[in-house]
Formats: structure tokens, C-alpha cells, sequence
């Protein structure tokens, strides 16, 4: 017998079960719902904070930083791509998307957090044990091995082509945005490469929380008494809670007196309100309604005049959150399921029509960062005809001597000024009224005499707005 065969063997090491971490778990259960389901993370995640809250598993700061995982990781996920397509073997699109995921919830903690590099990387092995099983656990122990080797700055010099040599495609994977996004927000800003940068970096960042005191229901004063509640940039109805919160926690909010509104949306509602009109000023339209902010704000400012709302909102479901939004007005008011391409109400009925207009969503990037992700220029081709159809509507539903207010949640030109000047040009009848003394206080407002809000100029998503008035 030899001298290795007499040696006595090691026994075999056990088995270590993995540990389980509800919060880096919960992370990854978000982000497959965004990218399985098309769900947005803003509808999905706060149901699994609750779930979670409800089981036990989780604390304040539990909740923030999932949060943070899920944001920052839909966020810069563009960027995030490019980094771990330098560090694996095979194009990224052969990466199983589950993969994917924990590997960019691993970069996010490793490149955009203050988390350790040898906790981050744990963490993230240990969920892939637990989601993916031990086998793809050392393929990210590999791949997170690398990323760490460097920081976010270092990366972006690697991956990012010369600002010189394509301004564009540079900026797309700096701040995480298309290319055709970025190339699109730049064409509507205009200006050299201090602004866009400002502004793509604005889309990156957590917006604050909003809240709206509704007319004769709340007053900003009792919102204020809320915990680092502050007032807001330029509504006069407008609270910020400065240091994010609870919004469903505060008992106006949850007796419908107030709501969560982006100040840009508030802005656009007060600006049609309070536009002059000539003659009656009884009857007032919001003809695209759904889910319900702007109309529960120009309900209560109806009510206040003595004038009736109409919100009509095509999709059921939705009419149904607007009738909820408009539950407890002060005032009268209706809510119909339409479709505002063919109205059942009859031409020249209203004083004042809202129409914002279904659109790609390119102002709300902050709130929603994977819709860059998932819209393509050709999405543009499908929502043109729509909106001009629904703006052709606001005109022929508005009286003479009553005002239009075309809005959307874009920025975009091709959903924004091209729209208007087409019906213009269709309805001689029509003519633009400067909106921009009807946004009192508001800075930057450019040369009219249609609005384009900004989030790094005005701390609002990128609302457009543009009033009409029916002439003849």
C-alpha cells in the first residue's frame, strides 16, 4: 500500500445553505416584474414594501435602501450594460435576463452606492445562490470580481466613446439614456453641452415627493404640519416633502383632500384656470382625465367659480380612478367613460377644455426610468395622429371665446410644438395665447408663447403646454 493511499482523506466540506436577504431579494422580484411584465417599478415596488412590512422582514431603512437598489439600477441601467458587456465572454443578449438582473443590482452596489466592494460583491453571490442556483453564483462572482477592480469614473472612460467623436452616443452612455432619447431632448432644449448634461443628469436623480392641497378640502398649511414637509417651487397649492416620506401615511392624502402631483402638473392645470375667457365661464372639460390629478385639482377650482367639471377618461378602469380622485369634490362635477376622438358631447359645449394627451412619457424619466428603455422612436408614429385627433376634439368642444390647453408629458417636439402648429394650420379659426404670465414666478420660461418645463430648471417633470383660444 502506498504512502498517499494510507494518508487519510479530508472529509468532504458541508454544504452551506445560502443566506437569504429580503431586501437584496425583494430588489431582484422588482426588477423581473419590470422586465417580464412591463410593470413599472413605481406600481410594483410599494405592494412588496407592504408585503414585506406586513411579514416582519423589514425596517425603515430596509425599505429606503431596496428602494434605492431598484431605482438606481433602472436608472443607470444603460450604463450598467456597457460595463458588464465588457466583463463577460458572449454578447450580452445570450446573458439570461434573470442573470442580468443581479448582476446590475451587484454593479449598482459596487459603482453607485456606498456599499463596501467585498459586501456588495457577497451579497450579490449569495442572492444569485438563492434566486439562480450555485452553478450561475460563480459566473457572478466572476463577472462582479472585475467591475469591482475599478470605479464608476474609470469604467465610463472605457466604455464611453469621446465626447468628441459622437457628443451623442458619449452622452447616452454617461447618463444612461438612448441615444435617440438623448438626441431628441436635445433638439427640444437646444443650447450647448452644459445643458443637456444638466438636464440628463436631472433625469437621474430621485425626485421629491409632491403633494397637492385641493382646493377647499386641504390647505398647504395643514400639509406643512407633516414631518419635513416644506411648500412648494410655484404652486401656490404645492408641498414637497423634502426627505421623501410616507405620502399614504398622511390623513389628507388618505381621505382624498390631497394628493401626490407633480408640481408641473399642477402648473398646468392653475395655468388653464386661471387663463381669461370671454363671456360664461361655467362648463369645463378635462377630456383625457385619466388617472385623476388634474382633474381633481380643476374640479376644486370649479367648484370655487360655481362651474361644473366633466372628466372623461376612454379606458374603464381608469375612469374609475378619476371618479376616485374626484370623490368628495366640493362642487359638481361628472366622470364619463369616452373616447375623446368621438365625443358624446356636442361641439362648442365647454369654456375651458384640458387635453393632456396620451404620449411617449420622455418628461417623467425621473419617476419612471425604465419607459427610456422601452420606447422606440417609432412609438412617435402611433401616438401623432392620436394626439392631434384628441387636440382637433379640444377645439371643436371649446366655444368661441373659450380656451384650449394642450399638455403633454414630453418634451419631445413631435409631440409638443409640431402637434399644435398642425391644428393651427387646420383651424384658422384658432390662435395661441401666451401662457407664460399664467405661470407667475416661474423662471426660464423661454420666448412663448407655449411653456416647456424642465426638471433641472424647474424642479418639475417635463411638462408642455401650450393654451388656445377659439377665435371664430
Amino acid at each position: 500500500m502506498s504512502e498517499q493511499s494510507r494518508r487519510p482523506r479530508r472529509p468532504a466540506k458541508p454544504y452551506r445553505r445560502p443566506q437569504k436577504d429580503p431586501v437584496r431579494i425583494l430588489a431582484f422580484e422588482a426588477l423581473r416584474a419590470v422586465d417580464e411584465r412591463d410593470a413599472y417599478a413605481n406600481l410594483v415596488l410599494p405592494p412588496l414594501l407592504r408585503k414585506a412590512r406586513e411579514k416582519g422582514d423589514f425596517d425603515g431603512r430596509d425599505a429606503a435602501l431596496a428602494t434605492e437598489l431598484v431605482y438606481g439600477t433602472l436608472r443607470r441601467q444603460g450604463t450598467y450594460d456597457a460595463i458588464i458587456a465588457e466583463c463577460v465572454d458572449r454578447p450580452l443578449r445570450e446573458v439570461d435576463p434573470p442573470v442580468l438582473d443581479v448582476l446590475s443590482l451587484g454593479v449598482h452596489q459596487l459603482l453607485g452606492t456606498r456599499i463596501p466592494s467585498h459586501a456588495a460583491v457577497s451579497a450579490s453571490v449569495e442572492l444569485a445562490r438563492v434566486v439562480l442556483g450555485d452553478g450561475r453564483a460563480k459566473f457572478v462572482n466572476a463577472v462582479l470580481r472585475k467591475v469591482a477592480q475599478d470605479d464608476l469614473d474609470g469604467w465610463i472612460a472605457k466604455v464611453a466613446p469621446p465626447y468628441d467623436d459622437d457628443p451623442e452616443d458619449h452622452l447616452a452612455v454617461v447618463h444612461s439614456h438612448p441615444r435617440w432619447v438623448v438626441s431628441a431632448l436635445w433638439d427640444s432644449l437646444g443650447g450647448g453641452r452644459a445643458g443637456i448634461e444638466e438636464l440628463l443628469t436631472a433625469d437621474n436623480e430621485r425626485p421629491e415627493v409632491t403633494l397637492v392641497a385641493r382646493p377647499g378640502r386641504a390647505t398647504t398649511e395643514e400639509l406643512l404640519g407633516e414631518e419635513a414637509a416644506v411648500p412648494g417651487h410655484w404652486s401656490p397649492y404645492a408641498v414637497r416633502l423634502a426627505e421623501g416620506g410616507e405620502p399614504g401615511a398622511i390623513t389628507a392624502v388618505q381621505e382624498g383632500r390631497a394628493g401626490v402631483q407633480d408640481e408641473g402638473s399642477q402648473l398646468v392645470a392653475l395655468a388653464l384656470a386661471n387663463v381669461p375667457v370671454e363671456g360664461s365661464d361655467e362648463k369645463w372639460l378635462d377630456g383625457c382625465a385619466g388617472p385623476g390629478g388634474k382633474a381633481a385639482l380643476l374640479g376644486a377650482l370649479a367648484a370655487e367659480r360655481g362651474a361644473v367639471l366633466l372628466a372623461s377618461e376612454k379606458q374603464p378602469h381608469r375612469a374609475g380612478l378619476v371618479e376616485k380622485a374626484l370623490h368628495g369634490n366640493p362642487g359638481p362635477y361628472q366622470v364619463i367613460a369616452a373616447d375623446g376622438t368621438r365625443p358624446p358631447w356636442r361641439p362648442g359645449s365647454f369654456d375651458r377644455v384640458l387635453m393632456d394627451v396620451p404620449c411617449t412619457g420622455l418628461g417623467a424619466l425621473r419617476r419612471r426610468p425604465e419607459a427610456r428603455w422601452r420606447r422606440r422612436p417609432e412609438d412617435l408614429d402611433n401616438f401623432g395622429p392620436l394626439q392631434r385627433a384628441l387636440l382637433r376634439t379640444a377645439v371643436d368642444s371649446v366655444r368661441v371665446g373659450g380656451v384650449v390647453g394642450y399638455a403633454t408629458c414630453s418634451p419631445h417636439l413631435a409631440e409638443t410644438r409640431a402637434v399644435v402648429q398642425d391644428i393651427l394650420k387646420q383651424r384658422p379659426e384658432t390662435e395661441l395665447v401666451d401662457a407664460r404670465p399664467l405661470l407667475p414666478g416661474v423662471p426660464e420660461l423661454g420666448e412663448g408663447p407655449d411653456v416647456q418645463l424642465w426638471p433641472h430648471l424647474h424642479g418639475t417633470d417635463a411638462m408642455y403646454l401650450a393654451l388656445i383660444r377659439r377665435t371664430g
